[in-house]
């Protein structure tokens, strides 16, 4: 049994830094485009914790497809059965874990990093497990180094500590690993921390990526499934719904989630076992109730989105996952459980591999569910977890013997401000390092009382920016400043308050016009329903910044949004090259075209470097797929010709559509 920090090397592509802008675009994700059709008991906390924005972090939307090897500092376990691969710079990702005994890996393990467009700020990562933490939407952190750092188990067993401040729920989470020398599984125990006097909604869920095998099937302790069929979520039952099997991840012919209403007295878990019986399970003590499944599905759009996320062949894969809550969805919010204030929520996850009766797990329901539940109880025994649990709550307490990567200096923010304000400091036993360049106007305003920098007239943004109430406190109280202006446009954008977000907005462009102050009266007009106004000012902020990839999208946008195609036209040609290189820009500018009934020039950028690329295209978003069918009606109208969308054909390098099924034949 063994821990060792080893260098990775995959190839990835480059991140590219963090949008200029901050985020004030209402949050948007299929989970919440439903409605609900479930009990009162079912739908137990849907509706509470919603968020307007995902303020006041910044959008990692700025990354690229050139893939080149780059090393990561990996941390390794193993014993006689498992060994098991963390990349702490990846939000703390299990990237891989291989049963030794079978001479198998258990997950996806993704050939490359390719981040794509399905996470809260963007980038995110398919492949192995993902542990969420914070809001619906994958979690900040996802493609962001966290804290790791190594102590141990009373016997000495090594232990991987993992953590890091979540700025918006305001809460800690930390996860320590460790695989004991006769264990079969690798253990997780997971700890959230609501340190402050408020209750605040709780999100987690775990993501687990596993190859898909059409033979395989997923089982779970359940008879009754939820799911979303045409936007409204219900309740169907398991193994069979609507003359599927959706127990078999490979049956489902569109892109489609399941999750599970497992009873307070079954145990948690879930299996995904081949033809042989063999495969991955997860299972856990009881305040991880949920379970759920994702598919991509069958149709072309889903398996697009694989080639996208994915590189080699087969990179098709499904992912079973476990959370706190009984479901993602979001009618009017988050599933998100309340945690009370100065609450710490555990639990202890386990992974390994489980062999099981084959006829028994493909055969009968009742069954499938008894073999697994029989065949866990060896490999893992419910007592054992909740056993782990309890005799680890010391070591989750005690400070590590060392750091091995710094995360962000939020959560040394966080703790400076605490002391400031005579507050015990966050989970005393975790080392959140030094404040960072991140930080420095925060820490200026801490101890100077003003946010105004050194030098004045620049035309840069903040470096960052702040929705807590007690740095909302401080910037209303201090020194006024352009800078103070924009925090409290800001802040009053993300808290709806639109009256307020124009005067500080008018004040700030009083005192100096800078690209941010300009962006910000343009989401003030947009949000006031004057479209062209908002297009001016956000037209205004490129002209100032052309080189700026985040304003160029959002102005170039807003214009199209406005029918102003003219001007996305001219100021997309008056751009410097990195602009025009842009997929999102480059794709507003071929939409703009074709208003124009410029046609061939919309398809010349549309097939440009053998068909446009558009990195960050959103999951559920189809733009591009309409931009190709928009031409070809165009073309068709041309010529005289019917034009069916449902019966043109989309090159897959188009093909976005998640809910659309393989054309038979």
């Amino acid at each position: 049994m063994s821990m060792r920090i080893v260098n990775v090397t995959l190839p990835s592509a480059h991140f590219n830094g963090e949008s200029t802008l901050p985020s004030l675009y209402e949050m948007t994700n299929v989970q919440a485009l439903t409605r609900s059709a479930l009990d009162e008991d079912d739908g137990l906390f849907i509706g509470y914790g919603g968020l307007r924005s995902l303020f006041p972090y910044r959008m990692q939307d700025l990354y690229d497809r050139a893939e080149e090897p780059t090393v990561y500092v990996g941390i390794e376990f193993e014993n006689r059965y498992l060994k098991a691969l963390f990349l702490p710079a990846l939000g703390g990702r299990l990237w891989s874990l291989y049963d030794k005994v079978a001479g198998r890996e258990l997950l996806y393990r993704n050939p490359v990093v390719r981040p794509c467009n399905l996470a809260v700020r963007n980038a995110w990562l398919a492949g192995g497990i993902e542990f969420n933490c914070g809001m619906i939407g994958h979690h900040p952190f996802t493609c962001s180094q966290i804290f790791a750092a190594q102590t141990a188990l009373d016997d000495g067993t090594p232990v991987l500590r993992m953590y890091e401040f979540e700025r918006i729920r305001r809460c800690v989470y930390q996860m320590d690993f460790f695989l004991p020398e006769e264990s079969r599984v690798l253990l997780g125990r997971m700890r959230i921390v609501n340190p402050n006097r408020e209750t605040v909604p709780m999100y987690w869920w775990t993501n687990m990526a596993v190859r898909e095998n059409p033979r395989a099937r997923n089982v779970i302790d359940a008879t009754v499934s939820y799911n979303n069929k045409g936007g409204i979520v219900g309740k169907n039952p398991v193994p069979v719904s609507g003359g599927t099997d959706i127990t078999s991840p490979s049956r489902n012919p569109v892109a489609i989630d399941y999750f599970w209403k497992i009873s307070d007295a079954a145990r948690k878990f879930t299996a995904y076992l081949d033809e042989n019986g063999y495969g991955f399970c997860q299972t856990s003590t009881a305040r991880l109730q949920g379970r759920k499944l994702f598919v991509w599905g069958q149709g072309e759009g889903g398996a697009r989105w694989q080639e996208f996320l994915t590189a080699g062949e087969p990179g098709r894969y499904v992912e079973i996952q476990a959370g706190l809550a009984h479901t993602q969805w979001r009618p009017r919010g988050e599933a998100s459980p309340p945690a009370p204030p100065l609450t710490a929520w555990e639990w202890v996850e386990a992974y390994g591999a489980l062999s099981a009766d084959p006829a028994r797990v493909h055969g009968d329901w009742d069954g499938a569910r008894d073999e697994v539940r029989e065949r866990l109880e060896v490999l893992c025994p419910a007592a054992g977890l909740d056993s782990w649990l309890e005799n680890t709550r010391a070591m989750a307490k005690r400070p590590a013997e060392r750091v091995i990567c710094s995360g962000s200096g939020w959560g040394a923010l966080e703790n400076l401000r605490r002391a400031r304000d005579g507050e015990p400091l966050m989970c005393p036993q975790l080392d959140f390092g030094q404040v960072g360049a991140e930080q420095a106007d925060w820490v200026r305003l801490l101890e100077c009382g003003t946010l105004a920098p050194e030098g004045q007239g620049s035309l840069c943004p903040p470096a960052s920016w702040m929705f807590q109430r007690e740095w909302t406190e401080r910037v209303r109280a201090s020194a006024d400043c352009h800078e103070k202006q924009l925090h409290l446009a800001a802040i009053a954008l993300a808290d709806g308050r639109l009256r307020d977000a124009g005067e500080a907005v008018a004040a700030a462009l009083a005192l100096r016009v800078t690209p941010t102050a300009l962006f910000l009266r343009a989401q003030v007009e947009r949000l006031n329903g004057d479209d062209r106004v908002a297009a001016d000012s956000a037209l205004e902020a490129h002209r100032l910044l052309p080189g700026d990839v985040s304003l160029a999208r959002q102005a170039f946008a807003m214009a199209l949004r406005a029918g102003m195609n003219d001007r996305v036209v001219a100021a997309y040609e008056a751009s410097p090259a990195a602009v025009q290189a842009d997929g999102r820009t480059a794709m507003t500018y071929a939409f703009a075209l074709l208003r124009q009934g410029d046609t061939d020039r919309a398809e010349a950028v549309l097939m440009r470097d053998g068909g446009l690329s558009v990195t960050d295209i959103r999951e559920g978003e189809i733009s591009l797929t309409n931009l190709y069918l928009d031409i070809a009606r165009a073309r068709a109208d041309a010529a005289g010709r019917a034009f069916d969308p449902a019966e043109t054909d989309v090159p897959r390098r188009f093909d976005f559509r998640m809910f659309v099924p393989k054309k038979r034949g």
